[in-house]
C-alpha cells in the first residue's frame, strides 16, 4: 500500500515529545516485546540459539512501502544511509553495525512501496538472487489483499495466489541461494480487517513448513497497543510510526537472533 502524503505533524499521527516520553515509560514496563512471541506454541529456533554470520555476510530486507520507507532507488549500494530508508530496514541495520563492528556485514534494502508478491517475483533475480544474501528478509502481504479491493478491475489476486507465489519465491531463493537463511515476516494491521487475517495465517504456515525463522509482528503489535494507542505505532494503522519502526527493527533482531 503506497503512503499518502498526510504530514506526521497533522491529527492523530503527531506524537508530542511528552506523549511520547509517557509512552515509551509505559512500554517499558511490559518488558522486551516480542521477545518471547511464538507462533503455533513454539518459538522461533534462532530465537534462543542465535544466527552466527560470517564475515561479509549479506543481509536483505524485501517488502513493499514498509520496507522501503523512501529509501532512494538510485542508490543501489549496501550500508548506504540514503539507500536503507527510514524504517525498520534502517534501524535494524545500524544496530547490526553496532553489534559487530568487525564482520563488514553488507546490507541492503529492495523494498518498494505497492508491492505484492507477483511484484516480488518479477524483479527477484536483479534484486535477491544476484545479491547472494546470507540473510533474505522478507514482509508482503497487505497489497495482496489490498489491491483486490481498492484496484480489483486491475488485480484480482486471491488469498490461494498469495500463498502459491510467496512458497514458490521462497523455494527458488532456497535453490538458487546455497545457504540462504530466510526469514519470513508476518504482514500485520491494527486496522479492523478481518478480511487479512488468512494472508497473516498463510505466512505463519510456510513458515512453519519450510522451516523459516518467523517473525510475529502482528502480536507483539497487538501486545505493544496495551502501552500506547494504535496510532502511537501505525500512525494510519498500516504504516509504522517512528516507534513502530523501532520495535519491528527490535522484534526482527530478537527472532532472526544477531
Amino acid at each position: 500500500m503506497k503512503k499518502t502524503q498526510t504530514s506526521p505533524r497533522n491529527g492523530s499521527s503527531f506524537i508530542s515529545r511528552r506523549k511520547l516520553l509517557s509512552s515509551a515509560v509505559s512500554f517499558g514496563a511490559l518488558g522486551t516485546l516480542g521477545a518471547g512471541t511464538s507462533v503455533n506454541g513454539a518459538e522461533s529456533e534462532q530465537l534462543s540459539k542465535g544466527l552466527k554470520l560470517k564475515k561479509g555476510a549479506v543481509i536483505l530486507f524485501q517488502g513493499d512501502s514498509v520496507t522501503d520507507e523512501g529509501r532512494k532507488k538510485d542508490r543501489p549500494m549496501a550500508n548506504d544511509v540514503n539507500a536503507l530508508g527510514k524504517g525498520y530496514a534502517a534501524i535494524a541495520a545500524g544496530e547490526l553495525f553496532l553489534a559487530h563492528p568487525g564482520l563488514d556485514l553488507q546490507v541492503y534494502n529492495r523494498g518498494i512501496s505497492g508491492n505484492k508478491v507477483p511484484d516480488l517475483a518479477a524483479r527477484w533475480q536483479a534484486d535477491a538472487i544476484e545479491l547472494k544474501p546470507s540473510v533474505l528478509s522478507i514482509l508482503v502481504g497487505i497489497n495482496d489483499l489490498w489491491h483486490t479491493i481498492a484496484f480489483g478491475n486491475k488485480y484480482k489476486g486471491t488469498i490461494e495466489d498469495y500463498e502459491k507465489g510467496l512458497r514458490d519465491l521462497i523455494l527458488r531463493s532456497q535453490k538458487e541461494i546455497p545457504g540462504v537463511h530466510v526469514v519470513l515476516c508476518e504482514p500485520f494491521t491494527l486496522r479492523d480487517w478481518p478480511e487479512f487475517d488468512p494472508y497473516r495465517k498463510v505466512a505463519a504456515m510456510i513458515a512453519d513448513e519450510l522451516k523459516l525463522t518467523f517473525v510475529p509482528f502482528q502480536s507483539v503489535f497487538d501486545e505493544a497497543t496495551k502501552a500506547a494507542p494504535s496510532e502511537f505505532w501505525l500512525w494510519d494503522g498500516i504504516h509504522p510510526s517512528v516507534a513502530g519502526h523501532a520495535l519491528m527493527a527490535s522484534t526482527w533482531r530478537k527472532h532472526v537472533g544477531i
